[in-house]
This record gives C-alpha cells, structure tokens and sequence, in this order.
C-alpha cells in the first residue's frame, strides 16, 4: 500500500512500513521516525493545521449502511472517572507502544471510536451541518465513502457541547488502547508541567463519536490451526455433548445468536448449543464466551485466546470465503460467529464488565489521517 502511496497515512501510525522487516529500527527510534514522517506531512502542506478549535462532522457510507457523527476532543478526566466506558482488558506491551508514540510524535494520529446512547436528537442537530457542502469527500479502496464537515460555527459548537454535557456517558466500541495511552501521557506531561491548570490539549484526546443505532458490528471469527491431538471422530464426539451438529448443505453464517458455523476438512456444519450450557449472565452468555468456554478451552485447549499462537481471528468483513481458504492453508477448523449486538456492548460496559477478547469487528473502519491534534 505504501509503495503506491508515499503520502500514506500509515507511514506515520505503522511506521515499521517504510523498512526492511529485518532491519526495521525499535521503540524510540521508530516513534522518532513516524514523528518525522507527520513533520514532513505537515511542512509540505498536505496537512492543513487550523487557526482556531473546531469540530468535524464525519459521516461513512458502506453500501446502504450510513453512519454520521463528529470528531472531537474528549476529556482524559473522564475517561479516567468512569464516565468514557470500557469494554475489554488492554495489553500492557500495546498500551507502551501506543504511549512512546504519542510520547514521539507529540499528536492524537488516530481517534478513539465511541458511541453513546442515542436519544434520537442527534441526527436533527447534525443535519444543519451535513446539507451543507463537503469539505472532504472519497470513495476509499473498500468502496466507503468518507465525508467531512469542518465546523467553526460558534452556535453549532456550543450546542453540541451542551448536548453531550446532558448525555450521562460515552462508550468505546473501539480504540481501548489509544484511550489508555492518552491517559498515561496526561499523568506523564501533567507531572512535569509545573503550571498545569488542566485546560492544556494532553487533557484531552481525539475521538470520533457515533450514535449507537447507526453503528454496524460484525461477526469475529476464529480459526484454530489443529484439533489438539484429536482425530475428526473424537472431535466431533466431545462436540456432540453440548451442541446439536449439523451438516450443511452449503456455506452459511449464523443467522442468530447461540447459533456457530463450523468448517472442517471442505464441510460447514451448523452448531446450536444445548440449553444446559447456556448462562444467564451477561458476559457468561455471550456467543463468544460459549465458543471459549466450551469448544476452544476444554476442546481444542485454546486456554488463553489473547497469548494462544494456535488461533487466530477474522474480520466479519471478510467473509466465509477468507475462512474457506485459510482451513485449506494453515487452519484446520474455523468457527463464524453471529455479530454481537451495541446493546450488548452497552449493558457489558455498564456493568464495568469486559467482554471476551476479539468480540466485535466494527465495519466500516474509520480513516485515520483525515484529522491529527496536536499537543504541542
């Protein structure tokens, strides 16, 4: 991608990409290269810095899906208060990463994905702002469409405000480790600011947020690479004990939930729980967490998914077929997934509960490089 493109946006968020995979520098010294790399963007004017505060309007089109929200800053304080809700455990390695590279690069380079509640107000609002002309607007490799709003009308700008002071709190769908490391650097560069009065831009981090029923999840599919020794009779043998096994007569993905998509050795199969597995409890309940707990773990001895090197994970947006020619390369078994519902996400989040790693594939992915803050 980035021997097409030079200007990508991925030299400054994956900046290993402008090296050698043997040879590609580490830590400091790689975040100093991305942080360069965004230097160079920004003095050779293909990014624009503003004047003066605003916020975006950014709406995503996917086929009939449409989604429109805006990006902004939102505050550390109350990402650490509990009031920017979290759904998943963060890798204290990724979190390091992603803090030297706000460290390096001095900028937000990527916004955190949240949602919230929607009261159906929302949209009206918004659409003051998007009948109006885009200011950027593309068709991207994937065929969504991006469009942006800037926005600077002090009107506009006090009303959304407002708006979210009266909504009790946000959610991250995506982005558990962009949140994390901003909260870090907050405590690093508020300690070594004797003068911190708590309005200076690292109290804050960059965001985009969604109503909750205009984002789209889909299904996070597993492939795990062998049967842990078993031969497909015993296999299918422990499989039975807790799940009706259905041969199919051609591919198909759930279609509800507590209900799985089995292919194995060129065959898909329909796999429904019995209700002696089922749980009540929330997280317990879950599709993903019935997989783990009564395939993968006591099974396929996939005991802890996060660390296992023998499973891995499949966007929903790439489709069965991504599957289909995995298990026929270096996969033995892959399972499809129904799509875990925002309601869900929700109640797990309120609960401060965390769902199971890998549960939610959110489509279509946000553009990174379309707003950057700086810090600085």
């Amino acid at each position: 991608m980035v021997k097409r493109n030079k200007k990508s946006f991925l030299r400054v968020i994956k900046p290993e990409v402008d090296f050698i995979k043997t040879n590609e520098p580490k830590k400091d010294a790689l975040h100093d290269h991305a942080s360069e790399n965004l230097k160079g963007y920004i003095s050779d004017g293909t990014f624009v810095q503003e004047k003066d505060d605003s916020f975006y309007v950014y709406q995503i089109s996917m086929d009939h899906h449409v989604q429109t929200g805006i990006i902004a800053a939102v505050s550390v304080e109350e990402y650490d208060d509990s009031l920017i809700k979290k759904h998943e455990f963060t890798r204290p390695e990724k979190e390091d990463d992603r803090t030297l590279h706000i460290k390096k690069t001095g900028a937000n380079t990527g916004p955190v994905f949240l949602t919230f509640r929607n009261d159906g107000d929302f949209k009206d609002h918004l659409s003051i702002i998007t009948s109006r002309e885009k200011d950027i607007s593309f068709k991207a490799e994937d065929n969504t469409i991006h469009s942006l709003w800037k926005v600077k009308d002090e009107e506009f700008l006090s009303n959304m405000r407002s708006y979210f002071q009266a909504i009790d709190c946000l959610y991250i769908a995506d982005g558990h480790h962009r949140a994390a490391s901003a909260s870090r650097i907050q405590k690093i560069r508020a300690s070594d600011n004797p003068d911190h009065d708590g309005n200076e831009p690292y109290n804050y981090f960059l965001a985009t947020i969604f109503p909750h029923d205009e984002v789209k999840i889909l299904g996070y599919n597993r492939l795990v690479k062998d049967l842990a020794g078993l031969n497909e009779e015993q296999f299918f043998n422990k499989l039975k004990s807790d799940f009706q096994v259905v041969n199919l007569s051609k591919r198909k993905s759930p279609d509800e939930r507590l209900n799985f998509s089995m292919y194995l050795n060129g065959q898909w199969y329909a796999l429904k729980p019995y209700k002696h597995i089922l749980s009540e409890d929330l997280v317990r309940g879950l599709d993903a967490s019935i997989l783990q707990e009564h395939i993968l773990d006591p099974i396929l001895q996939i005991n802890d998914p996060r660390t296992d090197d023998r499973i891995d994970f499949v966007g929903g947006a790439r489709g069965l077929d991504e599957l289909e020619r995995r298990c026929q390369s270096d996969a033995k078994v892959a399972f499809a997934l129904y799509p875990v519902l925002i309601d869900d996400l929700l109640d797990v989040s309120d609960e401060g509960k965390v769902m199971p790693p890998k549960s939610t594939w959110f489509e279509p992915k946000l553009r990174s490089g379309l707003v950057v803050r700086l810090l600085d």
